[in-house]
């Protein structure tokens, strides 16, 4: 189909798609921690099989990017929905009531009738590194046939992990041209794997790529110490600008040609799970709101912050917006990168 204006009053400010899951975050002392430099964190967690081993918390929590991402826009007054898939099973209906409850639209909520809703398990350590064990289960089952895709007429699409389903991107992507809608994108690793060469097309359909800077690097085919060089591989394709999040060293926003760079805002970390999606959420409500990059950025720092100094995915997130004040003391700054 050809792109046509949008002619009628948006449905929504922002749907999601994506995954949504039920975290169990496990806590424990008996956790060891060993040095690696292939580990993501740079750490190996270590416990001896066949022990009982004591656990100082345990939290069950919501999860999944497009239900973190889809709170963050609920719970800062826009009209949010999200397109997810969960079982029929007890879990499912606590993930669909937990999102009503944060102002979420849950009629594109998908029950898979054969599988469970999907489950994490999450092992976090004493300084909030952790390791997930993940069954996606009905999550990764999203149905492009439930879709009703005539009647979804959002400002901005907010596309999480697809599990490798790129052809649901492209009617995703296909929709947003004919209602003239920004689409956001932060893939997962089974879409990344793909390479640059298959996502390129899509990429350039996108108005807003959200990668961390591993997956940059991989998708780049560059070394994660070459930031330059992944940034000239990447930041001119989506339309509107590369959004690359780099763990303690902060976030970079590459857009109409500059370069801007956000340092971390200081807390105790204790927990990493779902700080990219309340960074990237963040930053796409600030955009939608003011309609400054800046801005953007700033607000993803700050729902970020909260949620890596909270356990859970979503306990952190914002329940308000910003004020000036909180806004001012978050520093985004033009950089000049070298590799």
């Amino acid at each position: 189909m050809k792109p046509t204006a949008r002619t009628s009053r948006p449905t929504h400010d922002v749907i999601t798609v994506g995954s949504a899951v039920i975290d169990e975050y496990a806590m424990s002392h008996a956790f060891e921690l060993e040095p690696s430099v292939k580990a993501p964190d740079g750490f190996n967690t270590c416990f001896p099989l066949g022990a009982k081993l004591g656990l100082t918390n345990l939290i069950m929590e919501t999860g999944g990017g497009a239900t973190n991402a889809a709170v963050t826009f609920g719970r800062l007054g826009f009209r949010t929905a999200t397109v997810c898939r969960v079982g029929t099973d007890l879990m499912g209906e606590l993930l669909t009531r937990r999102l009503a409850e944060d102002g979420v639209d849950t009629h594109l909520v998908q029950r898979d009738p054969r599988e469970r809703t999907g489950q994490s398990i999450i092992l976090v350590s004493d300084i909030g590194y952790r390791s997930i064990l993940v069954f996606r289960g009905a999550s990764g089952n999203v149905s492009h046939r439930e879709v009703p895709w005539t009647k979804l007429r959002p400002r901005w699409f907010y596309v999480t992990a697809l599990g490798g389903n790129l052809g649901l991107l492209s009617l995703i992507l296909e929709r947003a041209e004919q209602v003239g809608a920004r689409v956001a994108w932060n893939p997962g690793g089974t879409e990344l794997e793909k390479g640059l060469a298959r996502l390129s097309p899509l990429i350039r359909r996108v108005d807003v790529l959200d990668v961390n800077r591993e997956e940059a690097a991989l998708l780049a085919h560059k070394p994660t110490r070459h930031l330059r060089s992944i940034v000239n591989a990447l930041g001119d394709i989506p339309k509107i600008g590369l959004l690359l999040t780099d763990g303690k060293r902060g976030a970079y926003l590459h857009a109409r040609g500059c370069t801007w760079h956000c340092p971390a805002l200081p807390g105790k970390r204790v927990n990493t799970t779902g700080a990219g999606d309340a960074l990237g959420s963040g930053f796409v409500a600030g955009f939608m709101k003011t309609c400054d990059l800046a801005v953007g950025l700033k607000v993803g720092m700050l729902n970020a912050l909260g949620v890596i100094t909270h356990m859970g995915a979503k306990v952190g997130i914002l329940k308000r917006w910003p004020t000036e004040r909180e806004l001012s003391h978050v520093s985004v700054k033009t950089v000049t990168l070298r590799d």
